[in-house]
């Protein structure tokens, strides 16, 4: 057993060098003279009365300092392991094995996962995600997929600590939902989240077929960052058409039976949006108004367009040939993502909400991509 506690402290010690590589990858030393500079903003004259600037230049500040933290309380961890692994050996006490092991285990993870967040690099990666559930043709069928999509979106969601908020839905006919919209709230939401956008595809026996027939299925799921106000986009009345109606589906306590459900058509997309979950009409108004900047704002990222109004319209084509995974359950069980090639057989889990694997694949992917095309 000693043996394996002077293994452990080897590794340790091995860790040492890839804990400083990813200091240089977070830019550590750098997002130290940033918080320097950013703090010496706050307390110039006036800065405090512009409340949008000083709360931009706020979450900056604890967004880098929360870096910086998680970064030292690594290197602290694997210090403290290497000198409980030097302690074990020179007391010749196996029955430290064990722990040392488990802490090389959880440093080695949380290394990993340091690692990953350094590939969101993008402009929106740190803010909140708002998920909305389209399902393709088949009637009951992909309404009730589309429903699945959003329990695993949201058992995902707990699982790390995010805050889920029901935003709006539609019930399906006899079972699942005809859309639903959702915001996932904490730190780096849509950046782990944006390698969910696109179409989901389900192989199963129906439980809605009494001949018990595979079926096949398909779900969009939208993804787009929840944009900060910034004026940069408006949108004028005339080019919008509200109605109100009364809220309906499964959100329990959380929809408000009354008349103010809002949904809002964006005439010269098409796009369309909603609300039923705030306590009024206005309110609902309010939020719906957000989502849809939310979604001008993402098309014309994506779409590399110079301005919001080039937007001709949305095209989603929820039908083979476009998913980006797949989701057999008979006659195997196997996730497979069609971008990256990662796959995992257990179905349940994976629908449990277990996609990390999924997620981080998706963010080494695309940072190779992103690298290939700049060289």
């Amino acid at each position: 057993m000693i043996i394996a506690l002077e293994e452990a402290r080897r590794e340790l010690i091995s860790c040492r060098a890839k804990v400083a590589d990813l200091g240089s990858a977070l830019r550590v030393d750098e997002e130290r003279e940033n918080v320097a500079e950013l703090e010496k903003q706050t307390l110039a004259d006036g800065f405090w009365s512009d409340q949008e600037n000083s709360g931009k230049v706020l979450q900056a500040i604890k967004r880098k300092k929360d870096t910086i933290a998680a970064y030292e309380a690594l290197r602290a961890k694997l210090e403290d392991a290497v000198t409980l692994a030097e302690m074990a050996i020179e007391e010749n006490d196996e029955s430290y094995v064990p722990e040392v092991q488990k802490e090389l285990a959880e440093i080695r993870e949380e290394e990993e996962r340091r690692r990953l967040e350094t590939l969101l690099s993008g402009e929106y990666d740190h803010s909140n995600a708002i998920l909305s559930f389209h399902p393709g043709a088949g009637g009951t069928e992909a309404q009730d997929w589309a429903q699945m999509l959003y329990r695993l979106y949201t058992r995902w969601a707990e699982r790390h600590g995010y805050k889920v908020k029901l935003i709006d839905w539609l019930d399906g006919d006899g079972a699942g939902i005809k859309s639903a919209t959702i915001t996932i709230e904490g730190e780096n939401a849509y950046g782990y989240l944006k390698s969910e956008n696109g179409v989901h595809r389900l192989v199963r026996v129906s439980p809605f077929d009494a001949a018990g027939r595979r079926q096949t299925s398909f779900t969009s799921v939208e993804v787009m960052p929840e944009f900060e106000e910034d004026g940069k986009i408006e949108i004028r009345d005339e080019d919008i058409e509200v109605t109100a109606h009364r809220s309906s589906g499964a959100g329990g306590q959380h929809i408000n039976k009354t008349d103010s459900a809002i949904r809002i058509v964006h005439k010269p997309t098409g796009i369309i949006v909603g609300c039923q979950t705030e306590r009024s009409q206005l309110q609902n108004k309010e939020t719906a108004l957000r989502m849809l900047k939310a979604k001008l704002m993402e098309i014309k990222l994506r779409e590399k367009l110079d301005k919001i109004e080039d937007i001709q319209g949305v095209k989603t084509n929820i039908e083979w040939g476009a998913q980006i995974r797949s989701y057999v359950f008979m006659p195997y069980t196997l996730v497979k993502d069609t971008r990256t090639g990662y796959e995992d057989g257990n179905v349940v889990a994976v629908m449990d909400g277990e996609i990390d694997g999924f997620i981080n694949a998706y963010l080494k992917w695309n940072a190779k991509n992103q690298a290939e095309n700049k060289s």
